[in-house]
């Protein structure tokens, strides 16, 4: 499947979740099996055999991650929002475009050392991204890189989480 083919699964949002902003829904996207298929293995590929286990952010994070995952031969970790972890938890606060808000892991969700390879859905600004590799860090995991179905280029995500590797399948400037 091409790029452009990726692309015309996922559907523009206007004024969602509040006025002036542009959501991009990727739930057409993942609802077609070769689009979903896509996803997975596009996401996996550039990580083949350099990663000890995905940590898929809440929540398209956990839709994406947990094929990656499979498709990479590791485990699944995942960073929440506050409220939904029921053990020892780490936490980090961070701005999104619209708000804050804050993730929470498990405090042993990432062995030390371990190769990890965060998933989620788009990187926008990069406040998400930037708290899930601040979490990886606490933890005494080695971020192998950021794995993200879509870029919106135009908010600066990937000069906030540098020098982190960051991949997208579908860019928008």
């Amino acid at each position: 499947m091409t790029t452009d083919e990726i692309k015309s699964l996922i559907r523009d949002v206007p004024d969602f979740p509040k006025p002036g902003i542009l959501f991009r829904d990727i739930t057409p996207l993942i609802a077609d099996p070769r689009g979903f298929a896509a996803v997975v293995d596009g996401m996996a590929e550039p990580f083949l055999g350099q990663v000890d286990t995905v940590l898929g952010i809440e929540s398209r994070g956990f839709i994406i991650g947990a094929p990656v995952a499979y498709r990479l031969g590791v485990g699944l970790t995942i960073a929440r929002k506050p409220g939904k972890l029921p053990a020892s938890i780490v936490d980090e606060s961070y701005d999104l475009e619209y708000g804050s808000a804050s993730l929470q892991m498990h405090s042993d969700a990432i062995a030390s050392g371990a190769r990890v390879l965060i998933v989620d859905d788009l990187l926008a600004t990069g406040g998400t991204a930037e708290a899930a590799i601040k979490l990886v860090n606490r933890l005494g995991g080695r971020l192998v890189g950021c794995a993200f179905v879509v870029e919106l280029a135009a908010l600066g995500g990937v000069a906030r989480i540098a020098p982190s590797r960051s991949f997208a399948l579908i860019r928008y400037d």
